[in-house]
């Protein structure tokens, strides 16, 4: 099952994608309430939008290319934005490894933190039940306010020296009223990243995910994750600048996801009753490290099979600035 979200002036819905249409859901105006009543009633959610479906469908070509009344937003959200926490974790990714150590320029005798990192997980990311395996690298990706639709643009800050796109899939999560997380689904993401900010010291790499990133634009609930085949490309001026068949899921990883959820779900902080969290899986491959860096006016698209109609955004490039932050002083 696909979960989308639309909007239309003030107006919201929920729908199910049933190609090439979006069937509408009564009663609930986003997958958050959706997922809220499913814990509620201790039922699955597939189950819960069963009951929901109307009569009423959408046709979906037109609102995915952007024209009509209503317009696709992020496949998950809050009310509140600052209680969406997105995260990821890196060096899940074999691909991802190699990328980071030819980034810090080091010869395979002399192994980067990075490398480290990942063969911590080879060795021991995929504990046996009821075990803990080794934690993963974990970055903080910021909040929902950095959240952007398909369509929407991936601003690069004119503070940034670049951007770059990291095709991944997202775990979505609710907090339930007892402070246990639920899984809700997974959507393809786009985790866009300051590399040449990171390249100079791995030390950047907190201050270099501090960007925009986008979501969508579909959810799907109850994917297996196994070996999920995907690409990446970019196309600049109406052609095709690059392509990268990409991979993911267990299969491809160093981590089970079970071990992934538990080193992120362990902290209290993490299971405030309510809450919604978006967690990145990890990258398989990037432009940046072929070479390639976004301009304005790129568009980058990502696609996973099995998870709906293609993920794309712009990039745009804000002009670089100079000036430093005015603080104000209460003493």
């Amino acid at each position: 099952m696909r979960l989308v979200q639309l909007r239309a002036g003030e107006a919201r819905r929920v729908a199910v994608v049933e190609e090439p249409g979006l069937r509408l859901l009564r009663n609930f105006d986003s997958v958050y309430t959706l997922a809220l009543e499913a814990i509620r009633n201790n039922e699955q959610l597939p189950t819960l939008v069963e009951r929901h479906r109307t009569d009423e469908v959408l046709e979906y070509d037109a609102i995915y290319c952007g024209g009509g009344a209503w317009k696709l937003v992020l496949p998950i959200d809050h009310p509140e934005e600052a209680r969406c926490l997105v995260s990821g974790t890196g060096l899940t990714h074999l691909g991802s490894a190699r990328d980071r150590q030819d980034m810090h320029g080091r010869a395979e005798q002399e192994l980067t933190d990075s490398m480290k990192m990942f063969r911590w997980g080879l060795e021991g990311g995929r504990p046996k039940p009821n075990e803990i395996g080794v934690a993963p690298e974990w970055f903080y990706k910021g909040n929902a306010l950095l959240a952007r639709a398909h369509g929407e643009p991936l601003i690069v800050p004119g503070f940034a020296e670049d951007g770059g796109e990291e095709a991944e899939l997202a775990a979505v999560y609710v907090i339930g009223p007892q402070g246990d997380p639920y899984r809700v689904g997974m959507t393809q993401g786009n985790e866009f990243s300051d590399h040449v900010f990171e390249k100079k010291n791995y030390l950047n790499l907190a201050g270099s995910k501090l960007r925009a990133f986008s979501l969508g634009p579909e959810l799907r609930v109850g994917a297996e994750f196994g070996s999920i085949p995907g690409s990446v490309s970019i196309q600049r001026d109406g052609r095709q600048l690059w392509r990268q068949e990409v991979a993911t899921g267990e299969a491809e990883m160093c981590h089970s996801l079970r071990n992934l959820e538990h080193h992120h779900f362990k902290f209290s902080l993490h299971r405030r009753p309510g809450d919604v969290h978006v967690h990145f899986l990890g990258a398989h491959s990037l432009s940046f490290g072929h070479g390639i860096q976004l301009r304005d006016g790129d568009v980058v698209e990502i696609q996973f099979h099995g998870f709906g109609r293609a993920l794309r955004n712009p990039v745009e490039v804000q002009p670089r600035t100079n000036t430093p932050v005015t603080i104000h002083s209460l003493a």
